[in-house]
């Protein structure tokens, strides 16, 4: 396969991928969950955002990824680095905010009779935004990794 079309589609996978998360964020700081009736609009933006653009951008970038790692000889530790990164990502993405986002869509549709939303809800919100951070650093790395691809560890030569 060319490599311009996986450079290609790992930048429209970093697209999809990092604009879905920018949304989420844009629209919880706007809307947030004042109330059940909007955190159920939210919760339901941000499960249909992360269908259509999060996870297929994930999943572009690592097969991208992984097409480069499996295609070339001699395997440069930016590389190996950046899979581990795009691994915390999606484990975190699949493992845990897959299960919890119709969860939370479900705990804010059963506040609407009450017209506040719960303190289960609350509670779960605080944990989806504690697992959204914990992916700010991995996924920095990851773009900084695969944008300048520099020489780590035992690549670099000493000069003398």
């Amino acid at each position: 396969m060319n490599n311009r079309l996986i450079n290609f589609l790992n930048e429209i996978g970093t697209i999809m991928y990092v604009g879905g998360i920018l949304s989420h964020i844009v629209i919880g700081a706007t809307l947030g969950h004042e109330t059940a009736e909007t955190a159920y609009h939210v919760g339901t933006y941000k499960e249909l955002s992360a269908y259509i653009l999060i996870f297929p951008g994930l999943a572009l970038k690592l097969f991208a990824d992984l097409y480069c790692y499996f295609s070339t000889k001699q395997k440069p530790n930016w590389l190996k680095m950046k899979l581990v990164m795009l691994a915390f990502l999606s484990v975190n993405a699949f493992v845990f905010l897959v299960p919890m986002m119709p969860e939370m869509v479900e705990l804010a549709k059963a506040s609407i009779p009450q017209g506040k939303v719960s303190q289960v809800y609350l509670d779960k919100a605080k944990i989806e935004e504690m697992i959204g951070m914990s992916n700010a650093l991995p996924l920095l790395a990851e773009l900084v990794l695969g944008s300048f691809k520099p020489k780590l560890f035992g690549e670099r030569k000493i000069k003398s």
